[in-house]
């Protein structure tokens, strides 16, 4: 393949099609080969997911639990206080987490709850931790609030193509959740931007998603590649046992090869994955997952065995990012001193 892991912005459907229908050997080899040019093989990126504000939300994502709309038994809870975020990122922090993502069930952040918000970014930078969010649609002033307090990432989910994205979403278009990633981007903040597999979507459509990412102006920092969680109450519930591990092992070998320099990140279905389909996702250039037992509302990989499975790969969870520049900053001194 000519120019691997070179960045492009300028994909086609039928290009990214060909990269992930070819023989399943010659794809994990092509994205270890890629993964290997831009990253450390043996390392993985950790994040936690915090709930901050559950249920109630007002979109009609068919795979939701939390959305008002549908009849999942998940209970309307309150906004967290800060206090209770900071004891979450403390405890995240002493597990190895270098990320803490917060997510609320909003289709905008509300005026009266945004402050709050706010104040529990600085919290967390405060502890040291990379700081995530996720809260639906932004408008331009929530953007420059947000990179005034220091947040790193922006989490805003593509779920699907767009021609299938109607099928699973009514309550907004494709295009408001594009305009949202532009003010993020535009606004210096890093994207955390992915997809679903698993929801009825075709072929097609797995790779037109990877096709709206690479293309975009700026390829998202983190790509996270969910596989469904079918949830009773929700109107995919009967989706469960529908996807092949080999074709989600499929789009994140794609992935990796068509955004060279992302973070891929393995999330929701993790624990439908068995280790070994797990190590080929590494193997096909994922280097990051979410790290704690629970996810906004559905289970997830225990911390104790996730480290079981990193020793058995020899795998190393990476080091707290201001650690690292602390060490970093350390080296060069006595580099210096010692010359």
């Amino acid at each position: 393949m000519q120019n691997l892991g070179t960045v492009r912005h300028d994909w086609t459907v039928e290009e990214i099609r060909q990269i992930m229908d070819q023989p399943f050997n010659d794809l994990i080899f092509q994205a270890q080969t890629v993964h290997r040019m831009h990253f450390d093989p043996n390392e993985i990126q950790t994040s936690t997911l915090v709930n901050i504000k559950s249920g109630g939300c007002a979109e009609d994502c068919a795979y939701c639990s939390q959305s008002a709309r549908n009849e999942a038994e998940v209970e309307k809870e309150r906004m967290m206080a800060v206090q209770e975020v900071l004891e979450q990122a403390l405890v995240a922090k002493e597990r190895g987490a270098t990320r803490l993502c917060m997510g609320a069930a909003w289709r905008n952040p509300t005026k009266k709850d945004f402050p709050r918000v706010l104040e529990m970014v600085k919290v967390v930078k405060g502890l040291g931790l990379e700081t995530c969010l996720t809260l639906g649609m932004l408008d331009d002033d929530q953007v420059a609030q947000l990179k005034e307090a220091g947040l790193d990432y922006y989490n805003h989910n593509l779920d699907t193509s767009e021609a299938f994205y109607p099928k699973i979403i009514t309550t907004r278009n494709y295009q408001d959740r594009l305009d949202t990633i532009d003010k993020v981007q535009k606004a210096g903040i890093n994207v955390c931007s992915g997809g679903i597999i698993g929801m009825g979507e075709k072929h097609t459509d797995r790779a037109e998603l990877l096709r709206t990412f690479a293309n975009m102006r700026v390829h998202p920092h983190s790509v996270p590649i969910n596989l469904l969680v079918p949830i009773e109450g929700t109107p995919l519930a009967h989706m469960k046992g529908k996807t092949d591990s080999f074709e989600f092992i499929r789009v994140i070998a794609t992935a990796r090869i068509v955004m060279p320099k992302s973070f891929v990140r393995l999330s929701a279905g993790r624990m439908t994955l068995t280790d070994e389909a797990q190590a080929l996702c590494f193997l096909a250039g994922a280097n990051s997952i979410f790290y704690g037992d629970k996810l906004l509302t559905t289970e997830n990989p225990e911390s104790d065995h996730d480290l079981q499975l990193f020793a058995k790969l020899g795998i190393r969870m990476q080091e707290n990012a201001e650690a690292k520049l602390q060490s970093q900053q350390m080296a060069e001194q006595i580099t210096e001193l010692t010359a």
